[in-house]
């Protein structure tokens, strides 16, 4: 489902100074499989996503998503694809304030291939607890409820793959370990495969699979030869 090969992605510092922040030789997830990736803030967590994603394009390697490498795709067909068989949930949610939780997933269905599908949106609405707060605009939801939009929002395109960034960051703990489950339990209905994000240990128990990015992102590391 995911390749990744040979990656490599730098910044530059205000001076021009070159920053390394990936070098990544080898990374893959497969189909319906669900891992945790762990790393401190600053690691290039979030820059590795956005790669994944086709949101920022690497310098170097290729990104393999559900067979096909999106570092090879024009911009607009790279946008097209990822809205088709990527889906992500944004730490900050990054959900519309003027547009109600259902307005919200529905104008997330419009950037894929099927369009707008109001029986699908208020599903995963229901699937997600919020089946009563439709019309509730993200200011009158709690963190919580907000970030459970977040989650029906990129499930609604049916993906192929879930990207979270730190989905438990921005909400109490109380509702931490209820997240998680949540995206889990309907990656695991809709068969999609999952990768998540965090600096969270409490997080990264409750998975099968665990990679902490240090050992396989080589950035800032002298290359061989």
């Amino acid at each position: 489902m995911l390749k990744l090969s040979d990656v490599e992605k730098s910044f530059t510092e205000p001076d021009g100074t070159p920053l390394p922040v990936l070098r990544v030789s080898n990374f893959s997830l497969g189909e319906a499989e669900q891992a945790v990736l762990l790393g401190e803030s600053g690691s290039g967590k979030t820059t590795l996503l956005h790669v994944i994603a086709g949101i920022t394009r690497p310098d170097r390697g290729s990104v393999e998503v559900d067979g096909r490498d999106i570092t090879q795709m024009p911009e607009s067909v790279c946008d097209r694809y990822r809205a088709a068989k990527i889906g992500y949930v944004f730490q900050t949610f990054n959900l519309l304030p003027g547009f109600s939780a259902l307005e919200n997933v529905l104008l997330g269905m419009t950037f894929g291939q099927g369009g707008a599908d109001p029986a699908r949106a208020r599903e995963l609405l229901g699937r997600v607890g919020l089946g009563k707060r439709l019309t509730h605009k993200p200011g009158a939801l709690s963190v919580g409820e907000q970030q459970r939009v977040a989650v029906a929002r990129a499930l609604a395109n049916r993906p192929k793959l879930l990207l979270a960034d730190e989905p438990t960051a921005n909400v109490d703990r109380g509702n931490q370990q209820h997240i998680i489950d949540l995206v889990r339990d309907q990656c695991r209905a809709e068969g999609v495969a999952l990768l998540i994000v965090t600096h969270a240990i409490e997080v990264a128990n409750q998975f099968d699979r665990v990679e902490h990015l240090a050992e396989f992102n080589q950035a800032g590391q002298p290359q061989a030869g």
